[in-house]
Parts: structure tokens; C-alpha cells; sequence
């Protein structure tokens, strides 16, 4: 992507549909004048009163409790430095949306005009009272260090630097663990810190905590090293001052054990880590460029254990895995602070978490057979689901413990059911599905890339690294597109109906007619139908010159299914073609099916379709739980349709007892665990989260998805097409440049697993 157009889109992005990336909405009924006399005047004095009598009630009847303020002056942006508190309020705001989408915090982002130590702590002193939390960001050091430590001494809600504990937290827990599989003592090692800024200067203070020894650490400045006669020295660099006589980094790398960088790229030279002892450990954390790159560093040395800030090597060491979570536990038991107990805490759960048995969820996103604890997989992956309900109790737990909880968790194991509820906010499923594209590119041909945004959405696929796209329409077309996007790079472009794709079209029509000769196709009409692209796109699939085909964006669903039924063909057992499509609600991810195809399903269709959804819902890395949906529940009505699913689920539950499905099912009774546990004990499902929805015919099935999307506001991934023999998707008529790409991401991994099957 070149430079102006990272910049066009970053500011799209920031501008459009509206302006910023937070929003306030409403918890609480507004629709009637009833509803707003509870939400304002008289009836919020009532409210009011109880706070004035126990001010601890403030946390029972307002938002206080679940909302933190990003609070920076903006003098020290990650990558751009002193920018002022108004250009900083992009990235709090991104903090926000984080706190938000891992952890279901809600934040207020506030920019303070002060560089004062002290007016910027009375200001955050003042309007303390809002808040359960404070994440102080991007404030320069040694200013950070007086402002985080006031501020935790006078105010009584948990206050956190995170620029400075998070890296610190998150670099601890992969050291004790990479320290672990070397077998070494970290009371004997010799490190090396390359930085002394505010993360430079916590992390190497958490290090101490974990049992380095101050006589064992060398740490370098901008200067040199930072040694006992160098003057000017902060408070702060004289903690870590050294008497030994060495000036430079390429010194003090001689015989190290351990290097920690938080500076600045490509300072360490494969000289400099060849000086270094045996099993060296080395966490090269500048972003975007370490400092020295992952490939080379484990080129130098296979002894290695590297970790880096960046996602596309192993061992990221990423602040993500931590401040949701802190702040999650820190919140639900109203500490008054984030203590070192706490931040000990943090590091030792991410440490044990990394040991335990991976999620096959965390294997599929990564494209890895197995992740196993080891020099490649020393601290848990920031898409592990594990995270939101195995760190925040750990915290919870050490404040209790520290005495700064105020709220004590009486039931541990009715809390990390809360926490699991709270992972079903804002598009996982999403990121986790494009990961996994990103782990094993395929190739995409995109059926009607002379349409402006099916070729949007193929430079988002080729950019994001997510596929490789092939482009199919009239090649003048396509090109004038490209230079009018900017998509410089080179990429397939084929024109169906030209003489320079006659050699190729012949041999598809020949292929095509040797299928269907028997069937009413002559060779002529063969190579007259291969000039359409649908059928040169599915040609390209089946002959192997494209992995993977995407269409539909400028013609009706029905035109597109028959020819792509009709060339790729259906997997093996598999009778009906169907489809599915995955809505992204908050109450998590769900599966509808079948959404475009079936009209009205006979019970073993059902059953059929029912098994197709469960192994894409597998694919996804989901443990499905299918509820068949109907009008009435278990037997209630003697109507055809009722009689269907329940048919539908006696051959299921009779020939696959491994598929976790019941039915039929109201979909109220389905959603809601409580009613179903209630009325009916004996059902399946009691106990369990439904995420698949098998609907009685295409009519209910389509309505649904579509009034989710119209209405919640829920996203869509689909439809997704279930049981073709190739990875051919369709997609409706003029979806969207994101709807585009996320299918894209779907096909990549469609073909993925394709691949793995006939190996």
C-alpha cells in the first residue's frame, strides 16, 4: 500500500461514518416518558439520595464502576513524541476501543493541556469521582513517574501507567518463562537493558522483582551506558547506574545472558549477539522495527529464545494481554490501587497460562498443529480466549489478598462465568478469521473485478496479506481502476471473452464438456459458456489454476448458484448444497442456517444442513451447540413442520450422538439458558451456550439474518456456501467492501482446510 493511500484510508477510517471511534449509548429504556421520569427527573433523586447516604452506593446505581478514563497531555506518543494533548486523543480513543472490545470496559479518553506535574495531577484529582479507574498514556519521563506515583498515593481507585507496567508485566512473564527453558537462574544472569524511558525503567524494577540482582544489569541510554560518574543523571537512571568501566552497548552485550530493547531499530549487530553467552534471550521490543529483525537474529544464533513487539513472528510481546485484563479484575473487586502484588500476579497467570494445554481455537487461528510451551511459545497469543477469564481472577484474587479490595469475590467459579460472558462483545471472530488467512495465503479469483469495489476489496485481500488475488473482468476496465485506487501492485489480470485467453478457454470448455456431454452440452456451447467469467472462474478452481473463487457482487444469488453448482460440483456425502451465515451479536457469535438456498428442507435435509453448519462452526474453531428452531417446543404441536424437525433430530441424535443438538425449540427457550433450564430440564442444550440455529425453512431463516443485521445491528460473514467439492463463495449483490473481504478471508480458509484433507 503506498504511503498516501495509508494515509487516505487512516483518515477515512478516523472520519467516516462518523467522526472518532467511541460512543456513548444508553443502557436502560428510553422509549417512554415513564422510562425517562426513572432516567431523569424525579426519579433519578432517588438515587442521588442513596449516594448521599453511603457514597460506596455509587458503584450499585451508576456507571462508575465498569468505566475508566485514558488520560494523557500527549508528550510522549508512541512513535511521534510530543504531539500536544488534541492530536493525541486518536490513539486514546483506540485505547479505549481496546479496553472495550478484549475486557468490556467502557472509557472516557481525556487530553489534558498541562505539562505541570502538578496541575496535571490536581486536574485528574478533580475529576477522579467519575471513575473506577485511571490508565494513565503516553506522558513523557521522568514526569510520568511523579504523576503515576501522586496519583495512586491520593486518589482511592486503582491508577496505572501503562506505557510503563504493561510492557513490564508482559516482558516479565515471557523471561521467567524463557529463563525457565534454559534452565537458568535469574539471579545469576547478566542483562542488558538497551532504553532507559519510563517502560525501560519498570520493566528492569519488575525484573528485580522476579529476583535479578541490581550488580547483574547493565542498562544504556541514548549516551552510552549508564554508569555512576555520568552526570545529570534522573533519579531514575541513577537507581540502575553501573561502577563496572564499560561505555558502550557493544560492551556491555559481551557475555550477556539477557538483552531487553526498548529503543530504537537495528542498533544490535549480529556481532553483538554472537558476543553474547550460550542460550542467549533476547527481547527486541521497538516498534515497528526491533532492534535487530526476528529472521536475523535467529539466523545468527539457533540457540536463541527471541521475542519482539511484532505479530507476524512467535513470542509477542504485546500490551494488549495485559491492561484489559488488570483493569477487568482490578474493577470487580473495587481495588483502590493496582499494587505490585497485583502486577506480580498478572505476570505469573500470563507465565502458567502459557504452560497450559492450547485451546484448538488458539491452533486454528495460528495455523499451528499444536502450540506447545517451548522457545517459540513462551507467553500466551493476544487472540487466546483464555484470557479474559484466567488473568483478571488472578488479579482479583491478589488484591484481596494485598488488602485493597473493597469487594470481595465470594464465588470464583460464578465469576469466570460473568468474565466468558463478556468475551461475546465487539468482531473476534472477525480478527481470528483474517489471522488465520494471513497464516497461509491462497489464491482468490475475483469473478467481476472491473466492479470498483470487488477491486477495493481485492487490494485490501492482497495488502492485508489475507489471499492472493487473481482478477477476472475487461482488463482496460480493471487497469483503469487500479491506477485510479492506486493499486500499484502486479497481480493476474485475465479477460474471459479476449483471443489472449483463447488457448486457456478452449481447454476449460474441453474439460467442461467431457463432464457434461452426456448431459445436453455440446462443445460449442462448452466454449461459448466459458467466455461468461462465473464459468472461466470456476474452470480456473476445479483445473487447479486458482485455489479459491469469490462472486456474485453484480448479479442475483439464484444466477450464480446453478453454473457453480453445476462445475464445482458437491463435496463428497453430501446431497444438497446450503449455506450459513455467521452473525457476529452481542451474546457472541452465532451461525444461521440455511440462510440463501433450501426452501423448504425435508427432515434428513435438515439433518444434512445441520451437519455441514456444525463442521464450518468447528472450523471456526467453536465448540457448537445447535438448537433446530421452530414455532412450537418439544412436541408441543402435531403440525408437519414440527413433526420435520423433530425427525431431523431423532436422525441426528441416532446416527452422529456426537453433535450436540436439540430441538424443536422456540428461539426464545433456545437463547435464553434460564427459560430452557426451567421448563425443559431434560434438553441437551441445558447448560451450554447455543451458537448454531438451525431454522425450519429458507423464509424464517433469511428473515432473521437479515433483520439482525438491519435492526441489532449485528455484522455479517456469509452466506457462507456448505458441501462444494472446491472453495467457491457467493456473495450477495452488492455487498460491501468489508462483507467482500471478509469472504475473501472465509474462502482462504476454506481452501486451507481443503488442502489439509488431501494430504
Amino acid at each position: 500500500m503506498s504511503d498516501s493511500r495509508k494515509r487516505h484510508e487512516a483518515l477515512l477510517y478516523h472520519a467516516k461514518p462518523k467522526p472518532g471511534k467511541i460512543e456513548v449509548v444508553p443502557t436502560k429504556k428510553y422509549a417512554t416518558q415513564h422510562d425517562l421520569a426513572l432516567a431523569y427527573s424525579p426519579g433519578v433523586a432517588e438515587p442521588c439520595l442513596e449516594i448521599s447516604k453511603d457514597q460506596k452506593n455509587v458503584y450499585k446505581y451508576t456507571a462508575k464502576g465498569n468505566l475508566v478514563a485514558v488520560i494523557t497531555n500527549g508528550t510522549a506518543v508512541l512513535g511521534l513524541g510530543d504531539i500536544g494533548p488534541l492530536a493525541s486523543k486518536p490513539v486514546m480513543e483506540g485505547k479505549g476501543l481496546l479496553f472495550k472490545i478484549f475486557a468490556d470496559i467502557d472509557v472516557f479518553d481525556i487530553e489534558i493541556d498541562a505539562t505541570d506535574v502538578d496541575k496535571f495531577v490536581e486536574t485528574v484529582k478533580a475529576i477522579a469521582p467519575t471513575f473506577g479507574g485511571i490508565n494513565l498514556e503516553d506522558i513523557k519521563a521522568p514526569e510520568a513517574f511523579e504523576i503515576e506515583k501522586r496519583l495512586i498515593e491520593e486518589l482511592d481507585i486503582p491508577v496505572m501507567h501503562d506505557d510503563q507496567h504493561g510492557t513490564a508485566i508482559i516482558s516479565a512473564a515471557a523471561l521467567k518463562n524463557a529463563l525457565e527453558i534454559i534452565e537458568k537462574d535469574i539471579a545469576k544472569v547478566k542483562i542488558v537493558v538497551n532504553g532507559a524511558g519510563a517502560a525501560a525503567i519498570s520493566c528492569t524494577r519488575l525484573y528485580l522483582r522476579l529476583g535479578a540482582k541490581i550488580e547483574n544489569i547493565i542498562m544504556c541510554d541514548s549516551k552510552g551506558v549508564i554508569r555512576q560518574d555520568r552526570d545529570n543523571l534522573t533519579t531514575q537512571k541513577q537507581e540502575f547506574a553501573t561502577t563496572e568501566d564499560i561505555n558502550t552497548l557493544e560492551e556491555a552485550m559481551l557475555n550477556a545472558d539477557i538483552f531487553i530493547g526498548l529503543s530504537k531499530g537495528n542498533i544490535v549487530t549480529p556481532e553483538m549477539l554472537l558476543s553474547m553467552s550460550k542460550d542467549p534471550i533476547v527481547f527486541a521490543m521497538a516498534n515497528p522495527i526491533p532492534e535487530i529483525s526476528y529472521d536475523l537474529a535467529c539466523a545468527t544464533r539457533d540457540d536463541i529464545i527471541m521475542a519482539t513487539g511484532r505479530s507476524d513472528h512467535p513470542n509477542q510481546v504485546n500490551n494488549v494481554l495485559g491492561f484489559p485484563f488488570i483493569f477487568r479484575g482490578a474493577l470487580d473487586v473495587r481495588a483502590t490501587k493496582i499494587n505490585e502484588e497485583m502486577k506480580m500476579a498478572a505476570v505469573n497467570a500470563l507465565a502458567d497460562l502459557a504452560k497450559q494445554s492450547v485451546p484448538e481455537q488458539v491452533n486454528i487461528v495460528y495455523d499451528e498443529v499444536s502450540l506447545s510451551f517451548g522457545k517459540e511459545y513462551i507467553i500466551p497469543k493476544p487472540f487466546d480466549p483464555r484470557l479474559i477469564y484466567e488473568i483478571p481472577p488472578a488479579i482479583a484474587k491478589a488484591a484481596i489478598e494485598s488488602g485493597v479490595a473493597l469487594e470481595p469475590i465470594d464465588d470464583w467459579d460464578k465469576y469466570r462465568d460473568q468474565l466468558m460472558d463478556r468475551s461475546g462483545i465487539g468482531s473476534k471472530e472477525i480478527r481470528l478469521l483474517h489471522n488465520r488467512a494471513k497464516r497461509s495465503p491462497k489464491s482468490i479469483v475475483f469473478a467481476e473485478a472491473d466492479h470498483l469495489d470487488v477491486l477495493k476489496a481485492a487490494q485490501r485481500v492482497l495488502e492485508e496479506k489475507i489471499g492472493k488475488p487473481i482478477l477476472l473482468g475487461r482488463k482496460d476496465v480493471i487497469l483503469a481502476l487500479k491506477e485510479e485506487l492506486g493499486f500499484t501492485a502486479e497481480v493476474p489480470i485475465y479477460d474471459p471473452k479476449t483471443d489472449e485467453e483463447l488457448e486457456r478457454r478452449n481447454y476449460f470448455a474441453t474439460k467442461y464438456w467431457e463432464t457434461r456431454q452426456r448431459k445436453g452440452i455440446s462443445l460449442h456451447q462448452a466454449k461459448k459458456l466459458m467466455r461468461e467469467r462465473n464459468y472461466f472462474a470456476a474452470m480456473m478452481v476445479n483445473e487447479g489454476q486458482a485455489d479459491s473463487l469469490i462472486t456474485g457482487y453484480s448479479r442475483p444469488y439464484p444466477t450464480i448458484v446453478k453454473p457453480m453448482i453445476e462445475l464445482i460440483g458437491k463435496d463428497k456425502g453430501v446431497s444438497r448444497i446450503a449455506a450459513t451465515n455467521l452473525m457476529l451479536t452481542k451474546q457472541g457469535p452465532m451461525f444461521l442456517a440455511d440462510t440463501t438456498i433450501n426452501v423448504n428442507p425435508s427432515a434428513k435435509e435438515l439433518a444434512k444442513i445441520s451437519q455441514m453448519t456444525y463442521k464450518i462452526a468447528k472450523m471456526f474453531g467453536m465448540k457448537p451447540n445447535i438448537a433446530m428452531l421452530s414455532f412450537s417446543n418439544f412436541g408441543s404441536s402435531k403440525s408437519e413442520s414440527s413433526r420435520k424437525i423433530q425427525d431431523a433430530v431423532s436422525y441426528i441424535h441416532r446416527y452422529f450422538p456426537n453433535v450436540n443438538i436439540d430441538g424443536e425449540l422456540q428461539a426464545d427457550f433456545a437463547l435464553n439458558s434460564e427459560m430452557l433450564a426451567k421448563e425443559f430440564p431434560f434438553s441437551k442444550l441445558n447448560g451450554k451456550k447455543v451458537n448454531v440455529l438451525i431454522f425450519p425453512n429458507l423464509e424464517s431463516a433469511n428473515i432473521t439474518y437479515k433483520l439482525l443485521k438491519q435492526i441489532d445491528g449485528s455484522e455479517s460473514v456469509g452466506p457462507i456456501i456448505l458441501g462444494f467439492k472446491k472453495p467457491a463463495h457467493i456473495i450477495q449483490l452488492g455487498a460491501s467492501v468489508d462483507e467482500m473481504v471478509n469472504m475473501a478471508a472465509v474462502a482462504v480458509v476454506d481452501a486451507q482446510q481443503k488442502q489439509r484433507k488431501k494430504k
